[in-house]
């Protein structure tokens, strides 16, 4: 394939990195594709799969082998599923779901490791009796043995796969059915699993060839995660994809300069880009000192500093809309803070429970009465009546038509003036809608509970009444807004929740909140040197500031609401210019 002249520097660049990896793939080399923000990382993966379909499909299939792609979510799985036109030699799936597929079958050999996993495990061994021969199942995500059955956890599957990736007979059936496995976001990978395919299978030379596709720049998501992945020279072939199709000039140039090793050219060299960047070194007052926030503003102040930002910026032309900006947050604390759902953030100790709706009081309040209730107010009642699940309602006179608009008129306004347990209440007594099975199950324990001396229940009992009890005094406008957030139509995310997206405008405030993230550090370590023993710390800081800056497409601005030293702002001066500025909202 020859390089079209009148093309982009990215495209250039992305039709260079293809060709080497069609080239690897040629030559049967195990390779890495190093792939920086915004590089088109996935594109290229479609590229290599649509390649070996071209390739080998036909030969693959007649002889019972596949190509696995590993990927990290489901949405990733089914991007690569649909761009692949879910073509049949593509055994496309999440690590769990490969993991699981592999060793399921080794029921005597899974009954054997088990034990090895770890001191729970064979604590829950001897508290069933011993392991007999209990069929091992990974369906629920959650550990435990009955007499006819084990079940896994979600991080058994990676450890017990990791096992059998060092033995030999495995590894030959393994690499029987698949001539190739390419990873996706190969940084996330557990490291263990990681080391193990190095050793296994491209240091030994297994005969099966390891594609990844990543950057290890983003990993971001903790410790048991590889990031970059190293082997011999001669064994992996590292290439790197020099594009950036996501970001104008001026912010490409300060990833570069973030970056040096793997330069990215812009889709568009005539693009221009804006980078600012606010301090709050000007404000006098006395700044937080509790370990988590050392040296930030208070959580009131730093929020006037973000809204003199906003109003700054919409001056200068930003549009700070949910359509075009978002704005970075370290900590779903100040998320919450900040788009008034504290309550929400304390009566839940797992953020999951609410942000991925997996309590049921959210789920049944989120997804069939707030939509229900919206519904009901743009007047569009088939799509109340399908929100609420109900048979179409019997309305044939007109005290239907009044009693159905009371009630809905009284739920609407204790959405906006009252609690999630007043709102409960009422649709005990209205059924518009019915409560879900799992939120009526757990009201008729608690109206049990609630006629009991709490003294004399146990403690099991008294943890769930007290949860119940702050759910339901919740203030069910703080659903509305948690809802908001979930449906992505806010301006905020956390640094976290945004790897992989991108917006036209990004907003980063820079605080603290997390020993693990520390920005006035990270800047002093770019400007002075990393200190001996300090690399670690310097990479998970890097990582996340990283991320975040290469999000938007347009503009970025950068909002330091922990205090920065000199050698802090000349390390913001070397890599985006003299473009800090003191953020002056007045008092």
């Amino acid at each position: 394939m020859s390089i079209k002249v009148n093309i982009s520097p990215a495209e250039k660049a992305s039709i260079e990195c293809i060709e080497k990896v069609y080239k690897a793939i040629d030559e049967r080399k195990n390779f890495l594709v190093e792939a920086g923000a915004g590089a088109g990382k996935t594109y290229t993966l479609v590229k290599a799969l649509k390649y070996l379909i071209e390739k080998n499909a036909d030969a693959y299939l007649k002889a019972n082998k596949r190509i696995a792609c590993i990927t990290y979510t489901n949405v990733a799985r089914d991007e690569i599923r649909s761009r692949t036109d879910n073509h049949p030699v593509i055994f496309a799936d999440t690590i769990h779901a490969f993991a699981w597929g592999v060793i399921q079958d080794f029921q005597k050999a899974l009954r054997e490791k088990i034990a090895g996993l770890s001191e729970k495990w064979q604590t829950r061994i001897d508290e069933a009796g011993g392991l007999n021969n209990q069929q091992v199942i990974y369906n629920l995500g959650y550990p435990k043995i009955t007499n006819e059955e084990i079940f896994l956890h979600h991080d058994d599957v990676i450890k017990l796969l990791t096992l059998f990736l060092n033995d030999l007979k495995f590894k030959r059936i393994l690499t029987s059915k698949f001539p190739i496995i390419l990873i996706d976001e190969y940084q996330d990978t557990n490291k263990d699993l990681a080391d193990a395919l190095v050793s296994n299978f491209i240091e030994s030379e297994s005969g099966t060839i390891i594609g990844f596709f990543g950057d290890h720049w983003q990993k971001i998501y903790g410790s048991t995660s590889c990031g970059l992945i190293e082997a011999s020279s001669n064994k992996l072939e590292v290439i790197g994809k020099q594009a950036n199709f996501r970001s104008e000039k001026n912010i490409v140039d300060a990833l570069n300069k973030m970056r040096p090793e793997l330069k990215q050219f812009e889709y568009n060299p005539d693009s221009v880009g804006d980078i600012i960047v606010f301090h709050s070194n000007n404000w006098v007052g006395e700044r937080r000192t509790d370990g988590h926030s050392a040296g930030d503003l208070p959580a009131e102040v730093a929020h006037d500093f973000l809204e003199w930002t906003k109003n700054t910026l919409n001056k200068q032309e930003w549009n700070i809309s949910p359509e075009d900006t978002k704005i970075l947050m370290l900590t779903n604390n100040v998320l919450a803070s900040e788009q008034n759902y504290q309550n929400v953030f304390t009566t839940f100790s797992d953020t999951d429970d609410f942000l991925k709706k997996n309590d049921p009081y959210i789920s049944f309040l989120a997804d069939v009465v707030e939509v229900g209730a919206t519904s009901f107010e743009k007047k569009k009642y088939g799509e109340m009546i399908e929100a609420f699940k109900m048979n179409t309602p019997r309305i044939r006179k007109h005290t239907d038509k009044k009693i159905w608009f009371e009630d809905m008129t009284s739920l609407i306004n204790l959405q906006k003036n009252g609690t999630v347990g007043e709102v409960i209440d009422l649709l005990k007594i209205t059924n518009k809608p019915r409560l879900s099975n799992k939120v009526a199950e757990r009201e008729q324990r608690f109206a049990e509970l609630s006629t009991l001396n709490q003294d004399s229940i146990s403690e099991e009992d008294k943890k769930f009444f007290n949860k119940i009890s702050k759910i339901r005094s919740i203030p069910y406008t703080e659903i509305k807004n948690v809802v908001k957030y979930i449906d992505d139509k806010t301006l905020y995310s956390t640094k976290h929740g945004v790897k992989g997206a991108q917006f036209e405008n990004v907003i980063v405030v820079l605080g603290r909140g997390w020993n693990h993230y520390n920005w006035n550090q990270l800047l002093e370590w770019i400007h002075i040197g990393i200190p001996k023993g300090k690399q670690d710390t310097f990479e998970r800081n890097r990582n996340l500031f990283y991320v975040a800056c290469s999000r938007p497409q347009k503009r970025l601005c950068l909002l330091f609401t922990q205090a920065l030293s000199e050698n802090a702002i000349l390390g913001v001066q070397s890599l985006f210019g003299d473009v800090i500025f003191p953020a002056t909202p007045k008092y």
